[in-house]
């Protein structure tokens, strides 16, 4: 007998973010080994401690960068989309299910006027990346290559192995640029 599709999308359930994202996730192995907390000390100049309303959690907009750039994720419109529907980023980031994501306006803002004229989010991936680093969570990405271009004896066994460091600013540029586009396609003013 076939089985008769039953509609559970509405149901509302009592749980956590922490009992739905698995004990092993790779975002709980970040959780416990980088410390984090260097970030606040570092941007606090860029805030104004008795004036204005109070921000988003400087740590959270790192760690909403990080994930986008760990997860390739190239534009903050999506990163804002990918951590509105993924568990793993919400448990990651601190966020309950009812919790709002900060819109990708935020995360632009922030990035490209709080910032502006530093390297602030250079020295905090770079340290991120060192401490991911140490505790061997990460390594550089290798590139294979053979560009002979004579037709001949090819050995497929032979290569030049090179490693390839990517940087930081890299990912930062690529966001810049998938705002630009997404401006002109949506005829946004600067």
């Amino acid at each position: 007998m076939i089985g008769k599709v039953i509609n559970h999308r509405n149901d509302q359930v009592t749980t956590s973010v922490d009992e739905i994202v698995p004990k092993d996730h790779f975002l709980r192995t970040i959780e416990e080994t980088i410390d984090f907390s260097f970030i606040e000390e570092k941007i606090t100049p860029y805030y104004c401690s008795d004036n204005g309303r109070p921000s988003i959690p400087p740590i959270n907009l790192f760690k909403m960068m990080f994930i986008g750039y760990f997860y390739g994720i190239r534009s903050e419109r999506q990163l804002e989309q990918e951590i509105r529907v993924n568990a793993a980023y919400r448990w990651f980031l601190g966020l309950s299910m009812n919790d709002k994501v900060p819109d990708h306006s935020t995360i632009s803002f922030n990035r490209r006027t709080r910032f502006i004229n530093s390297t602030i989010f250079e020295e905090i991936f770079d340290e991120i990346v060192k401490q991911a680093t140490g505790h061997r969570m990460v390594s550089g990405r290798i590139l294979m290559t053979d560009s002979t271009h004579v037709k001949a004896n090819a050995n497929k066994n032979k290569f030049i192995r090179k490693v390839k460091e990517e940087r930081p600013k890299v990912y930062i540029e690529e966001l810049e640029e998938a705002v630009q586009e997404d401006r002109i396609e949506h005829e946004k003013k600067r």
